[in-house]
């Protein structure tokens, strides 16, 4: 078997429900398993994707080019894919609850 690369890129896919036109951007919370978000910019010429890419980037510590909307561009349900995670807890991005521990 022939490897494609030699190094692995840490990714996750998740859920995104999204509620443009809020009066404050960022992530809400969580329904079930998919994670709320909250954005200023209305669903109007891609302005609400554009700026759940740099609220996901923000909230994740990525490059704003390593998040992709896999599915969900017109809608307010979406499946995003995030790259360069690492040991991060989708749900708890900052892992500000999140003991460390180097074991």
């Amino acid at each position: 078997m022939k490897k494609t690369s030699a190094h692995t890129q840490n990714e996750i896919i998740i859920k995104i429900k999204v509620e443009p036109r809020s009066s404050k951007s960022g992530i809400a919370g969580t329904c079930g398993d998919t994670l709320k978000v909250k954005l200023t910019s209305p669903p109007v010429e891609g302005k609400a994707n554009k700026e759940l890419t740099e609220v996901l980037a923000k909230e994740f510590g990525i490059a704003k080019r390593n998040v992709h909307i896999l599915s969900g561009k017109r809608s307010k349900n979406k499946v995003i894919k995030l790259i360069g995670i690492n040991s991060i807890n989708p749900l708890n991005p900052k892992n500000t609850d999140i003991a460390q521990s180097n074991n």
